[in-house]
């Protein structure tokens, strides 16, 4: 049999299972699902688009017999290539858009069931008629399932952790013969009874199964807050107002982002209703995003925070830690942080790499890197911004789309591999903190993850699935 023929056959077998509404095989149905949000985009033989856990088991199933590679798909909001097909017109994509029943919340235990094609926004709209939250903050909005399968952290990681610490159990169809379903978990905080076996499913990109319900730890809505962009001196600074702020506030402290001074440039040049919040002072090369927050209704606990943060601005000034500060005007801060990845694709081509270290080597990290670009690489542009509360940058390079070189991708490529080797090889790092690997990581991970680890996935993977039918999650 022709392989035309046993892709026909493939879609005849999904429509029957599925219906012929939720099967996609033309071209101008399948491309929203072929569009990468960054990278090249695929070509997709199909999209099945499950809307119960039976109808994701059915394809799996079916793509199993016929020996036809498929890659799951969330909101399709990842930055790894992981959620889109290859080129090669061969591989399906199994989409959740449609797997979003209704949400389950339990009071009681303060969590939530949730089905894995549920968006982020409409779980937070539901929650909060409670006053409930799940408090990962994104700049996208992700599919729940695929928050889990990518262990999403976001900008509120340095007080509420990644989304691996508040899942409480998973259903999931395991990418063997049969598509079994495996319920792994039923909200319980505590469970020792063996292998937790939904860790397998948390961070592995979908490589292992798909994620059709999740229960998780939700958390009191924050209802007072205050929020300054302050900046440090220098970045010997910024680990020490660090420190001084956790001592100072405790779990009150939900957030402290940093991001450079050509990251900011480029909102306030393509993002409108954005200007620098230091003017007439001259934008600083490097500024942090600082937030408190409390769940309490009494609008005196706010005054309290807002008070607090004046009183550690102050003493941080006078103690020469940072240089200025901008108080409160939260929305319009916040805007200019969520706005720097748009900004700089108005910019020119942007490398994202997404890169970790322990936080007292970051800032050393950021310095060493920036020497290694000039050198290398002069004509592009560090625009870099993240998490440096937790050791996590979103170390991204523009290539600019004037006074520079025409694009090339091997150059590009040769760029993210040499700072790579610097993270890896010096910093002890990781080249993939919160974007999982996919395509676009691929190789780093037999460069430097080592060849018993990947042995040892390699193997629990063939355990789990007898053989691989999912992909692109692990590259």
């Amino acid at each position: 049999m022709s392989a035309a023929e046993g892709m026909r056959r493939c879609i005849e077998d999904l429509r029957a299972a599925l219906g012929d509404q939720n099967v996609l095989a033309s071209g101008e149905d399948l491309a929203r699902y072929q569009t990468a949000a960054r990278y090249e985009d695929g070509k997709a033989a199909f999209v099945a688009l499950p809307t119960t856990t039976a109808h994701v088991s059915a394809v799996v199933a079916i793509c199993r017999r016929h020996a036809v590679t498929l890659v799951p798909q969330g909101a399709n909001t990842g930055l790894v290539g992981a959620g889109v097909p290859d080129s090669s017109g061969e591989q399906g994509v199994l989409s959740l858009d449609r797997l979003n029943g209704p949400v389950a919340i339990d009071l009681e235990n303060r969590s939530v069931r949730v089905a894995g094609g549920v968006r982020l926004s409409a779980l937070n709209e539901e929650l909060a008629r409670f006053g409930l939250t799940f408090p990962i903050d994104l700049g996208a909005d992700p599919s729940i399932g695929g928050m889990v399968a990518t262990n999403t952290g976001g900008a509120r990681f340095i007080r509420y952790g990644d989304v691996r610490r508040s899942v409480l159990g998973l259903e999931v169809v395991v990418a063997d013969e049969t598509g079994t379903i495996l319920d792994l978990g039923s909200g319980l905080r505590k469970n020792n009874v063996g292998l937790d076996l939904k860790q397998l499913f948390i961070g592995t990109g979908g490589a292992f199964g798909v994620i059709t319900r999740v229960d998780l730890e939700v958390q009191p809505l924050q209802r007072q807050s205050a929020t300054a962009l302050l900046a440090p001196r220098d970045r010997s600074t910024v680990m020490a107002v660090l420190l001084a702020a956790e001592a100072a506030f405790g779990s009150d402290l939900s957030s402290f982002e940093g991001m450079s001074g050509e990251a900011l440039s480029c909102v306030f040049r393509h993002i409108p209703d954005t200007r620098n919040p230091f003017a007439p002072e001259p934008l600083p090369e490097y500024s942090v995003l600082v937030e408190l927050s409390r769940s309490t209704a009494e609008p005196e606990a706010g005054e309290r925070l807002k008070a607090g943060l004046h009183r550690f601005l102050e003493a941080q000034f006078e103690a020469g830690m940072i240089v200025n500060a901008v108080v409160d005007h939260p929305e319009a801060l916040w805007k200019i942080r969520h706005s720097i990845s748009d900004a700089l694709r108005e910019e020119g081509k942007v490398i994202g790499l997404d890169v970790s270290a322990r936080r007292g080597d970051l800032e050393h990290f950021r310095a060493d890197a920036r020497v290694l670009v000039r050198r290398e690489f002069p004509w592009l542009r560090v625009c870099d911004f993240g998490h440096c509360g937790d050791g996590g940058d979103h170390f991204n390079l523009v290539w600019p789309r004037l006074d520079a070189p025409p694009y090339d991708a091997a150059t590009a490529r040769l760029a993210r591999t040499r700072l790579y080797e610097l993270l890896v090889a010096k910093y002890d790092g990781s080249f993939s903190a919160e974007h999982g690997t996919g395509p676009s990581n691929g190789e780093y991970r037999s460069a430097f993850l080592g060849a018993d680890r990947l042995d040892l996935e390699k193997r629990i993977g063939e355990a789990l699935t007898h053989g691989r039918l999912l992909g692109r999650a692990l590259g």
